[in-house]
């Protein structure tokens, strides 16, 4: 299932991927209950992978070929939610950062350990391995991934709400001082309508002693 849309169709598998799925199984038979230790394991697996011959490896190639084949038509049938493909409103830069997925931080801990055992790799090629790993990893020894991304997720909906409250009493301070500067804009508009009559009346009595001075 794709994340963020669970209608989105599951991505497809390598032929690597494939054969590490049957690595870990072959090893959980002859290792029942026993660990893994993901970069070592990943290790001996890329190196039997390329010692295999283009025979060995065609039954792992057609299970990719059928799986991408199942991908392409499975897609052709999916239709994205809207407003997935508009454009992306403007981040602010004090709002909480999203917290990472359980497979990010399963990332962040073997990512060093694969490009010192792989050097030369690009970031593409340490994607995949990491991607490989993490595919064929059993439910179980994803789960210290899987309560660290909940923990994080549960810190972050607490920050979102935080952020949001404060941008409520924000937006109310900008009402009341836009209110007060209207007020006070109003305010000193009337005064200086009073001033203006009190002017009219002093030059309408300036006027009145010209005339009674004329009379005389």
């Amino acid at each position: 299932m794709g994340r963020g849309d669970p209608a989105k169709p599951r991505g497809k598998m390598s032929s690597y991927a494939y054969f590490v799925q049957t690595c870990r199984e072959e090893h959980k038979r002859q290792h029942p209950g026993a660990s893994v230790q993901f970069a070592e394991f990943s290790k001996r697996c890329s190196e039997r992978w390329k010692k295999m011959s283009p025979r060995e490896k065609a039954n792992f190639e057609d299970m990719a070929r059928a799986d991408k084949a199942r991908y392409e038509r499975e897609m052709k049938n999916y239709v994205p939610p809207k407003g997935s493909e508009s454009k992306k409103k403007i981040k602010d830069p004090n709002a909480p950062k999203r917290p990472p997925s359980a497979f990010f931080i399963f990332c962040a801990d073997y990512r060093p350990k694969i490009k010192a055992d792989y050097p030369g790799s690009t970031i593409g090629d340490i994607a995949k391995k990491l991607g490989e790993m993490w595919n064929t990893t059993a439910a179980l020894e994803k789960q210290p991934y899987e309560k660290k991304a909940a923990k994080l997720k549960e810190q972050y909906e607490k920050d979102v709400a935080a952020y949001r409250a404060r941008g409520r009493v924000d937006t109310s301070k900008k009402v009341s001082a836009k209110t007060e500067k209207s007020s006070s804009k109003k305010k000193k508009e009337e005064e200086e309508e009073e001033d203006d009559e009190d002017e009219d009346e002093e030059e309408e009595e300036d006027e009145e002693e010209e005339d009674d001075d004329d009379d005389e």
